[in-house]
């Protein structure tokens, strides 16, 4: 299994490469210019609506701050190498490959709030049946590439379920490519976070057969994450980005409709296709990162396990749960 690293590594070495010219992180003497990273998932909707509003650019003004610009990332391999780059300041990305570059790669960053969590399908083709684990065998999933969470989740899923992972053929895409492989008749099937499996629903080529909270109940999955220079160096500036993370979580609770047009915008999506995401998935969003701490650590394990990182990992060496706390006095 330790061959997954390697090609987790590759991928995102590639990714990296492709980073947005003029994408720069952290300058230690002087911040003006904040760059975060984000994913085209509802998961991580709370930075898309604090962007579209212009919390960013507003809160962190008074200190400073005069450009925020946010680059998007197909999944977190890519994302963490950035950061390990020093291309990002922050980044909205899956708590696993936050893990691993972490462990393999030494990234100088930590969690400082969650994001939300659960929120993925495995979503089969409609003649596909499927009644255990076990009917998975010998068919051809897509999921996020080895490392993320969804691959993690997956794995882990099938073998406590006694099937062996290499009986089922596992193969790592993006979500856009995993939706159009779907379609298309490529795969059997995926397992996506939210909205492609609503996406895929209302195309009429598959349904949910299992959500990710049922694999791992109460899971962790999105964070925040800040990198070491900013929390040591500006920590009123990740205090405010945490605060401005909270309020946008919060809104995005309590105006689900206007999340989905925001979402809708930002993406192309369909704003019907992404209400219909926010009423079927199992997910939540919460900025609490007390919440996932311990769901978090225990990834530490599985990806252990799994043969992606090379030693266990602690919630010190994981969190800094400060910047949430000052934000709530």
């Amino acid at each position: 299994m330790r061959s997954f690293t390697a090609i987790l590594l590759a991928v995102a070495l590639v990714a990296a490469f492709a980073c947005i010219a003029g994408c720069t992180g952290t300058s230690t003497d002087d911040v003006t210019h904040l760059s975060i990273g984000y994913q085209p998932s509802t998961h991580q909707i709370a930075h898309m609506t604090a962007m579209e509003k212009g919390w960013w650019k507003d809160d962190l003004a008074p200190l400073g701050i005069t450009k925020v610009t946010d680059y998007q990332f197909g999944t977190g391999a890519p994302e963490m190498q950035a950061m390990l780059a020093g291309d990002l300041d922050i980044a909205y990305v899956g708590s696993a490959p936050f893990i691993t570059a972490v462990s393999n790669n030494g990234l100088d960053a930590k969690i400082v709030a969650a994001v939300q969590t659960q929120g993925s399908d495995l979503v089969l083709r409609n003649e596909i049946p499927y009644s255990t684990p076990a009917d998975l065998v010998g068919k051809k999933i897509a999921t996020f590439p080895p490392g993320t969470i969804q691959d993690t989740i997956f794995r882990t899923w099938l073998e406590e379920n006694g099937v062996d992972p290499a009986k089922v053929t596992i193969v790592a895409m993006d979500p856009g490519a995993a939706t159009t492989a779907i379609s298309a008749g490529q795969v059997d099937g995926v397992f996506l976070p939210h909205p492609s499996p609503a996406i895929i629903e209302a195309e009429g080529t598959g349904r949910t057969v299992v959500q990710s909270g049922e694999m791992l109940k109460d899971h962790a999955c999105c964070v925040l994450v800040a990198s070491g220079s900013l929390i040591r160096e500006h920590p009123e500036i990740v205090e405010q980005i945490v605060r401005t993370h909270i309020k946008a979580t919060e809104y995005n609770l309590e105006h689900q409709d206007e999340a989905a047009s925001i979402y809708a915008k930002k993406t192309g999506q369909n704003v019907e296709t992404v209400k219909a995401s926010f009423r079927d998935w199992d997910g939540t969003w919460t900025a609490d990162p007390r919440v996932i701490t311990s769901s978090v650590v225990e990834y530490t394990n599985l990806q252990y396990e799994l043969g992606y990182i090379n030693k266990h990992l602690t919630e010190d060496d994981l969190f800094d749960l400060s910047f949430y706390e000052k934000a709530r006095a």
